[in-house]
């Protein structure tokens, strides 16, 4: 049997986490099996990039701490060796940095998520990491935006070349 101070730790390390699973933007389970040193490097350097956490943590741990939050719908991807991401800001960027190195590693795999208090599968997760980022949305409407003005004017200044040969 455990010491009671050993339980003491783990139940804080629980609560803890807890606490910030609950306050994430992105919480992110994923299947770690079969990457490289580099390759997990790699990752946590893109994911602190885009103001995230990437951390290994006991299944048991996780799912406590989830279930202290009322989320048990994702216990069943808690198998296996199961890596965390964590954002507190944003959910696109790292969710986007995960699916492309899912995309390069054929064995890193997403298990499930939560984003912004909603538990989502795996396919709603690259659902919304093949979205364009908001700086490329903005993009796109602003260039929609200019299309259509240019359009404008050309026409205004077509109007005003014919008042003037008449």
């Amino acid at each position: 049997m455990a010491s009671e101070t050993i339980l003491k730790q783990k139940e804080e390390e629980v609560s803890k986490l807890a606490e910030k699973l609950k306050d994430a933007k992105l919480v992110l389970l994923t299947d770690y099996r079969g990457i490289t040193v580099e390759g997990a490097t790699s990752l946590r350097n893109s994911l602190r990039d885009a103001k995230s956490e990437y951390k290994v943590i006991k299944n048991n741990i996780v799912r406590r701490a989830l279930n202290a939050n009322g989320e048990t719908e994702l216990d069943s991807a808690l198998e296996g060796p199961t890596a965390v991401v964590i954002a507190e800001e944003d959910y696109v960027e790292p969710l986007k940095a995960i699916y492309n190195f899912s995309k390069e590693n054929e064995f890193y795999k997403i298990k499930g998520g939560i984003v912004e208090g909603k538990v989502m599968s795996v396919e709603e997760l690259i659902t919304l990491a093949k979205l364009p980022s908001r700086q490329e949305l903005l993009g796109m409407l602003a260039g929609a935006l200019l299309g259509n003005i240019s359009k404008l004017a050309v026409a205004l200044d077509q109007v005003r070349m014919q008042k003037e040969e008449a």
